[in-house]
């Protein structure tokens, strides 16, 4: 199914959108990833999503990619006697490991990790941030705070620990388990959530076994100070602004998000854009100006895709929703505005071969009529280095690869369609001619670029750029075998 435009987008699947009649719509509408959310669900109602989703998939011929988003370790107060308490500003109030029910001065929480690493002047955040404590004193088993913004707090509200690095695993026991029944599913992507170094991602991955794409959550402050390293170690990036926002001053959020992103275009690996995109849509057919101007910020930024949470899964227009995010984006693609953004954002990058051919194919395609770039590729690099670059005219990625097209379907501008496994460049130049006019990228009349890696089949090899007819007669007099 041949998109209007290049950014994709990511739709979280829920209650509102469980069934084959809503989540063929979706996709219909514009949704290119399905989002499946294991803080949510039985996993007998994740594997029924699945295997919609891939009905859907060979029913409209198309190709689309799942992402299993873990919970990661959750933090959460006890719970109080009343259920629910005020804590006033100035107030005084003790966290503990007592397991008993707590009052207004006090309530467990039950993570002795929090309190190991814990130091005087440390702020922890209860309730999305709505409640603000700093520490006074504190021991192994108790934190002395006092209340710096107050409110109402409640049985196992969340907890946020934004000054120090926590000694807890990124991986729960119900993630591993989680982790494994996705990867038997057959999920393209797992998303980890509460990244805070490498090595947590390097352990999603041994787990992993190669199974799914690793995709990190930035959404903590020490993720973002060791960004780099956990973007070295990841084949995606998430920039999840909801938990970034309550552990950070909601003003560095805005440009923490542009440097993530162009961080991840220059590595070459696809970005969402997540969270409150078109929060007022959960409950009203049509956005806020804005939440508009949030979502063309974003792809003006050039992520490669923006994300519905709520919105898609348990609001009350997820359709609506979707073609909203899909109309932005079409109209935000038209404005020569974004083009010279795009331009001017590109960061050259020339340490391989590879590098110089899709720089290259860039370049021709922009200063010839060139219908469409066709790349054909293994484990997808080839396709994602073209993504980087953001060419003017769509990119078509090859590949005898199932697994290799869905994970592609997150990177900005990438169209990807099955072929068969090939063994001559005239081949690939033929199916790459056929796949370009059945799909309506090019007329027999047009020209393609064609990138391919010889000897074929052997990731990593591009060495071939190649301008073609898309008239077959034409391929088979000049092209060499």
């Amino acid at each position: 199914m041949r998109r209007q435009r290049n950014t994709k987008i990511v739709a979280t699947l829920g209650p509102s959108s469980s069934d084959y009649e809503m989540i063929r719509k979706l996709h219909e509408c514009g949704a290119d990833v399905f989002r499946l959310n294991m803080s949510h669900g039985r996993h007998d109602e994740i594997r029924e999503r699945h295997r919609i989703i891939r009905e859907v998939e060979r029913e409209l011929e198309s190709t689309i990619a799942i992402l299993a988003d873990l919970q990661g370790p959750k933090l959460r107060v006890g719970v109080f006697a009343n259920e629910a308490e005020e804590l006033e500003e100035g107030a005084a109030f003790r966290l503990d490991l007592e397991d008993r029910p707590g009052d207004a001065t006090r309530v467990t929480l039950p993570h002795p990790e929090i309190f190991a690493v814990l130091d005087k002047g440390a702020n922890l955040l209860v309730n999305d941030g709505k409640i603000r404590l700093r520490v006074t004193s504190c021991g192994p088993d108790f934190a002395d705070c006092e209340v710096i913004a107050g409110g109402t707090i409640s049985n196992r509200k969340g907890v946020n620990v934004p000054d120090v690095v926590l000694p807890l695993a990124a991986l729960s026991e119900k993630d591993r388990a989680d982790l494994e029944f996705v990867c038997q599913l057959g999920v393209d992507w797992l998303a980890l959530s509460f990244v805070q170094r490498p090595e947590d991602v390097q352990e999603a991955r041994k787990l992993a076994g190669g199974r799914a794409a690793i995709l990190s959550k930035i959404e903590k402050p020490a993720a973002v100070k060791a960004f780099d390293d956990i973007l070295a170690v990841s084949d995606g990036i998430m920039v999840a602004r909801g938990d970034l926002g309550v552990e950070l001053p909601v003003q560095n959020v805005p440009p923490i998000q542009k440097q993530l992103v162009r961080k991840c275009r220059s590595a070459a690996k696809p970005v969402i854009v997540a969270t409150q995109m078109l929060e007022s849509m959960i409950e009203s057919p049509m956005p806020t100006r804005a939440e508009v101007s949030d979502v063309a910020a974003a792809i003006y930024e050039g992520t490669d895709a923006v994300m519905l949470s709520a919105e898609s899964a348990a609001g009350q227009y997820p359709a609506e929703a979707v073609r909203t995010m899909d109309a932005v984006a079409r109209e935000v693609e038209t404005d020569p505005t974004y083009r010279d953004v795009i331009e001017a954002s590109r960061r050259v990058v020339r340490s391989t071969v590879a590098d110089g051919i899709v720089a290259a194919a860039r370049e021709i395609a922009e200063t010839t009529e060139i219908a469409a770039i066709c790349t054909f590729t293994h484990g997808g690099t080839t396709a994602l280095l073209t993504s980087r670059e953001r060419p003017k005219v769509p990119i078509l990625a090859l590949t005898p690869l199932r697994g290799t097209a869905r994970k592609l379907t997150l990177s900005w501008g990438v169209n990807c369609y099955m072929t068969a496994e090939l063994s001559r460049f005239k081949q690939a130049v033929v199916n790459a001619a056929r796949t370009a006019r059945s799909h309506g990228f090019a007329t027999e009349a047009d020209q393609i670029l064609v990138m391919a890696g010889v000897p074929f089949n052997v990731p990593g090899s591009t060495n071939i750029l190649r301008v073609a007819p898309c008239e077959e007669r034409l391929i088979f007099a000049s092209d060499p075998e």
